[in-house]
């Protein structure tokens, strides 16, 4: 039975991280999210069935493109990049708190996390890089610094696409009556309401302005700067939840304007995004905070203080 329970943490991880490989590029790596919240929320004694799911779509992958780039490389493709992370992960976790002692999550830690699994992925590509073997006997390539920036981007924000909606599904469910998601519950949710209505029409009037501009127009850049508006939005109505939730669908349609791999200027507005989502993460735990107390005072009819003056030195 226990076998059987590995086997499907195993199969399940290969499927998603088969569909999000295949809907990633170099700079927007959602597999990194997806290995993220696993070690965030699968209990650690299957992060050995984590590594076997992880390990079949990659293998399969080494081994069709083992005769364009030789044996070694093949064999260093099929190491999980997850074996990597889990040590440091596991160091973080003992070091640091994952939720604070007054319930909420430390949303701090996940961000140096995320940082630190980025930074393991990027030297682990660097490294498999460096064992090509091309059949002419061309010298393997060797990345440059913008290769590599733009890779730890890549995962940085690819984690900031999955990993903090996927938590804050979690903590919405725990919170229903039971565990118990009714469509009721769906239907009423003021963050989904906000999502739709204003984040989603948004999104998709600069989806279609951009895709009326030309590749490298500076117009372009500026409308995907502009796509980190509807983040700060949900992220002050909403607090980190809606910080998650905002940041998810400003990346992927900030993603649907690439036009090619490794644009400078693609990857320069995805870092704004990154600082923006970042920054939005740990500004809404407060603003999550101070709902949650009113929303306490206003059920035992206690009035809601109102914020102190701000005095001028």
């Amino acid at each position: 039975m226990a076998w059987g329970r590995y086997l499907a943490v195993a199969a399940a991880y290969a499927a998603c991280y088969e569909l999000t490989r295949n809907i990633s590029f170099s700079h927007w790596l959602l597999p990194a999210g997806l290995r993220l919240a696993c070690l965030l929320l699968v209990p650690r004694r299957f992060w050995p069935a984590l590594a076997v799911g992880e390990t079949l779509p990659i293998a399969e992958m080494a081994l069709l493109h083992a005769h364009l780039y030789g044996t070694v490389w093949a064999i260093a493709a099929s190491v999980p990049p997850i074996l990597f992370c889990m040590p440091a992960f596991a160091w973080l976790r003992r070091r640091f708190a994952v939720v604070a002692s007054d319930g909420t999550l430390n949303i701090g830690v996940i961000l140096a996390a995320t940082l630190v699994c980025a930074i393991v992925n990027t030297a682990d590509n660097a490294l498999v890089l460096s064992l090509v073997e091309l059949g002419d006997g061309t010298p393997a390539p060797v990345p440059t610094v913008p290769v590599l920036l733009a890779w730890v981007l890549g995962a940085y924000l690819g984690a900031l696409t999955l990993t903090p909606v996927i938590l804050a599904i979690r903590e919405r469910i725990a919170a229903l009556p039971g565990g118990v998601v009714t469509w009721r519950t769906v239907k009423e949710s003021p963050l989904l309401r906000d999502a739709l209505l204003f984040a989603v029409p948004c999104l998709a009037l600069l989806l279609l302005v951009a895709d009326g501009t030309d590749d490298g127009d500076s117009l372009l850049t500026w409308i995907r700067v502009a796509m980190a508006v509807p983040v700060v939005a949900l992220t002050l109505r909403h607090g980190w939840h809606g910080a998650a939730v905002g940041g998810m669908l400003a990346s992927v349609a900030q993603a649907s304007t690439s036009f090619q791999l490794q644009d400078p200027a693609m990857i320069r507005s995805q870092a704004v995004l990154a600082f923006v989502a970042s920054t939005a993460l740990i500004f809404g735990v407060r603003v999550a905070q101070r709902v949650a107390a009113a929303q306490r005072a206003a059920r035992a009819g206690m009035p809601v203080p109102a914020p102190a003056p701000v005095r001028r030195h």
